[in-house]
């Protein structure tokens, strides 16, 4: 059974770093794997992507220089590091991953979802 299982989630203040993790189980081939968030009111939006086996990267433009992704194989484990945090970037934070590559971007593109986690960042 395939699982993905998101943690890091919490508050903070603006400014301030979160690390947050998405542990895969079951599969490990991934072709893609992203990280995307669901503000209130808000449609899901991607916020960055990496393609396992290439280690290319992709990022939403309102969090370039200040999020990067990360995978590790062995561990099966995807990380995104989210520095110098807005209060906008307050949202439930998904993991998603797929066995094709479609618009990395696009939550369609994605078949497995892990359960989400909180994110929230305070002025």
């Amino acid at each position: 059974q395939v699982q993905l299982v998101e943690s890091g989630g919490g508050s903070v203040q603006a400014g301030g770093s979160l690390r947050l993790s998405c542990a895969g189980f079951g599969y490990i081939d991934w072709i893609r794997m992203g990280w995307f968030r669901q503000a209130p009111g808000k449609e899901r939006e991607g916020v960055a992507a990496i393609s396992p086996a290439s280690g290319r990267t992709y990022f939403a433009d309102s969090v370039k220089g200040r999020f990067t992704i990360s995978r590790d194989n062995a561990k099966r484990t995807m990380y995104l590091q989210m520095n110098n945090l807005k209060p906008e970037d307050t949202a439930v934070y998904y993991c998603a991953a797929d066995l094709s590559s479609g618009s990395w971007s696009q939550s369609a593109s994605y078949k497995y979802w892990g359960q989400g986690t909180q994110v929230t960042v305070s002025s």
